[in-house]
């Protein structure tokens, strides 16, 4: 099973813009994911099309189950 964390902010532009990170903690809180996010918007690393984000809007913890059918060899 492959999982990802999406953080999904809101900018300037009142528009959602999302991070995505590979293989989260398998324990990671919710607490700690809050304070991450809220790092990014403080310390502004990232901008957007619609500027910088301002506000956390939500995230979440995808998982997906891959069957291989036919691996080559």
């Amino acid at each position: 099973m492959t999982s990802k964390l999406e953080m999904i902010f809101l900018n300037q532009s009142d528009k959602k813009s999302k991070i995505v990170v590979d293989s989260p903690k398998s324990d990671i809180t919710e607490h700690e994911i809050k304070t991450v996010m809220q790092m990014i918007i403080d310390k502004n690393i990232f901008n957007t099309t619609g500027g910088d984000l301002v506000a956390i809007n939500s995230a979440r913890i995808i998982e997906t189950d891959v069957i291989n059918i036919i691996v080559e060899e």
